[in-house]
């Protein structure tokens, strides 16, 4: 399995029959993105596609796929804008609904015939996590994300990947701000995507050394699930551009960051 496990509470065959079903909605998901490529605004397949997201969403954790839970949040959410706005045109629609089910497949455990589905463009791929050599403009990141939950990292990267920005990512908190530190950015702002909840050094203290050793260097934006208002306050009074809280549809994002970047 390349899911989280599975709980002990769960009775023999449950998870079996819980991953037959699966199968059954990975063949759907296809369909639903050959719709979706020939008509990225049919209304029906779009309806059928929120529907299925939102179960997802709401069944894998009990089964031990914590994983796939947070990625069908983040499509959940996806699909929401899309089946509200079906004629808006961000990303491939029918693509995206493809890679959505290739990393259920694998998540699963479940690849082969699903994943060859996926189109060789909307495949998985990691942009470079290392520090740039910014010898020029070009070579700056426009945005970089610090995110440690693979699924959702992931997400935003394709999201990222096809609209064509230059980006890098990290997973681990010490290591951001040790490349964040030393990342040469000429004279760019790049627009940083900063989780909280990090291993080894958490979002916040990222932040706090980023204002006092490299102020005014990178506009921060915060992507977490911890919604209280202390939270928000902090990090808005301390400085930080906006505070996103997950899941995020991807459609709002790319708009923000858009307009962040005023591109």
């Amino acid at each position: 399995m390349t899911g989280e496990g599975t709980t002990p509470e769960i009775p023999p065959g449950l998870l079996e029959e819980y991953l037959a079903g699966m199968r059954v909605l990975l063949e759907l998901l296809v369909a639903i993105a050959d719709r979706l490529t020939a008509v990225p605004g049919d209304k029906v397949a779009l309806e059928e596609l929120r529907r299925e997201t939102h179960k997802i969403h709401g069944s894998a954790g009990s089964y031990g796929f914590s994983d796939v839970s947070r990625l069908a949040a983040g499509m959940e959410e996806t699909v929401k804008d899309w089946v509200a706005r079906p004629d808006d045109r961000d990303v491939d629609r029918g693509s995206l609904t493809r890679w959505f089910v290739g990393r259920l497949a694998d998540m699963l455990g479940l690849g082969g015939a699903h994943a060859t589905a996926v189109p060789r463009t909307a495949a998985r791929a990691s942009p470079s996590r290392g520090p740039v050599a910014a010898s020029s403009q070009l070579n700056v990141p426009e945005v970089i994300c610090v995110e440690d939950d693979p699924a959702l990292a992931e997400l935003l990267e394709y999201g990222l990947r096809s609209g064509g920005y230059r980006f890098l990512t990290y997973r681990n908190g010490r290591e951001a701000l040790r490349e964040l530190l030393a990342l040469d950015v000429g004279g760019a702002r790049p627009l940083l995507l900063l989780d909280i909840d990090l291993p080894e050094l958490d979002g916040h203290s990222i932040f706090e050394a980023l204002r006092r050793e490299r102020p005014g260097i990178y506009r921060v934006v915060f992507t977490t699930v911890r919604s209280s208002e202390v939270d928000q306050m902090r990090a808005l009074e301390a400085g930080a551009l906006d505070y996103l809280i997950k899941p995020i549809s991807l459609r709002v994002l790319l708009e923000k960051i858009r307009r962040w970047l005023r591109r």
